[in-house]
């Protein structure tokens, strides 16, 4: 497959689906057992690897600040590589942004998730 080729919402594998409405909701639970428990994230320069670490950091994340999620565009890389480009608006420092939301698949999870602008 190309890189980066645009797809539509609907053939985004059920995980990520999944974690994506999890997340909008701000549901911890949830969204964590979407991940492999070796797992890594990247979001604002941090790394988080493994279930512990991942949990902490979705903790500390949903009670920052309040915001609304809409997903805007989506794209797959290669075999379990997708992202998902998402409009946030909230009270944050600027109001708005645009993130993309870059997610690696192994076995049904999320292996790795890389949040950046």
């Amino acid at each position: 497959m190309p890189d980066n080729q645009a797809i539509a919402f609907d053939v985004l594998p059920g995980t990520i689906t999944a974690y994506l409405t999890a997340h909008r909701d701000r549901a911890i639970a949830a969204q964590l057992g979407l991940f492999a428990a070796d797992a890594t994230v990247v979001d604002e320069g941090h790394t988080h690897v493994g279930s512990s670490a991942i949990a902490a950091w979705m903790n500390r994340s949903a009670g920052a600040y309040t915001y609304t999620i809409t997903p805007i565009a989506a794209e797959q890389s290669g075999e379990g590589d997708y992202s998902v480009t998402q409009h946030l608006a909230g009270d944050f420092p600027g109001g708005t942004v645009d993130l993309r939301f870059r997610f690696t698949l192994r076995d049904g999870l999320i292996q790795r998730l890389v949040i950046e602008p």
